[in-house]
């Protein structure tokens, strides 16, 4: 019996993750909530189980929880190792060591620095921030449409009379273009009779226009012709040397003498210029004094 029991006691112990066949190091860790975290619970490093919580111990005056691991004693941790209270999805707890290189080597009973994960609940809480923000906006759309659901059911019955009213639009279009399809019809019957009465007298004003340009075009002609003989005419009298501009065209006597008649008209101004005297007085001067006057001007020069 007493064997049994012992064997019992051992076994339930293993199962919970007790050895008694190693030895393990005392640590402990201090939470502010450990958050259901029971003892026999596992401690694992790198996903491995190398310990178990062993005891749970509450500090109500400082709100403070003291959790006690017993750890492998093949595990080195350090004073900047981390004890991780992390929890599974379904509600199970464990602690996570993480391990870092380097920092002062603990030993057994001391204190690790402890954290906590952050559960489901914490990355909810800002989605259903926003969920509740996005939940009143629709609350405002919901509203918005059941104040219009009068407007659209307005529109709605209107719109069932719209078909109607296109069905009647549609038949009094057709009957008009029925209409219009039989007056086109008529005109155009009408306007080809027109066109075939036409054609002789189309007819007529062409040949009418032919003639007229053929007169036009024969008296300009006629009129080019006479002009030709006058201008022929015209060129053989000033060849012929028979009359004043023919002579003015070949001899340069009339020329020679408008010479002449230049040259004394300036000699004239120039004298009149030198000798005003000679012209202002009352009777004019004699030839003679005129003579001496430009004389004396030669002898004695300005």
């Amino acid at each position: 019996m007493v064997i049994t029991i012992t064997l019992l006691y051992f076994g339930f112990n293993f199962l919970k993750g007790i050895d008694f066949f190693s030895t393990s190091n005392k640590y402990f860790v201090v939470y502010r909530n450990v958050d259901k975290l029971t003892e026999s619970n596992q401690v694992f490093l790198n996903g491995y189980a190398v310990g178990r919580v062993s005891e749970i111990q509450i500090e109500q005056r400082k709100n403070r929880v003291i959790v006690e691991l017993d750890i492998n004693s093949d595990i080195i941790l350090t004073d900047s190792s981390v004890a991780l209270l992390n929890g599974e999805l379904l509600g199970g707890r464990f602690i996570q060591l993480n391990v870092k290189p380097g920092g002062n080597e603990l030993k057994a009973k001391d204190t690790i620095p402890s954290d906590v994960a952050k559960g489901v609940m914490d990355f909810a809480e800002p989605v259903a921030a926003n969920l509740q923000t996005t939940l009143k906006n629709l609350n405002i759309i919901l509203e918005s449409l059941a104040g219009n659901s009068k407007r659209l059911d307005t529109m709605f019955i209107r719109l069932q009379t719209t078909p109607a009213l296109l069905n009647t639009t549609i038949r009094t279009a057709n009957t008009t273009i029925g209409d219009l399809g039989t007056t086109f019809g008529s005109v155009g019957g009408n306007l080809n009779s027109t066109l075939e009465q036409l054609k002789p007298t189309l007819e007529n004003f062409k040949t009418l226009s032919d003639s007229l340009k053929m007169i036009q075009i024969n008296g300009t002609l006629k009129k080019a012709q006479e002009s030709l003989t006058k201008l022929n005419q015209t060129l053989a009298r000033l060849n012929s040397g028979d009359n004043t501009v023919s002579k003015l065209m070949t001899e340069d006597s009339l020329y020679v003498n408008l010479n002449k008649l230049l040259l004394s008209v300036d000699s004239l101004a120039k004298h009149f210029n030198q000798n005003p005297k000679h012209f202002m007085s009352p009777l004019g001067k004699s030839q003679k004094k005129i003579e001496r006057d430009l004389k004396k001007q030669s002898e004695n020069p300005k």
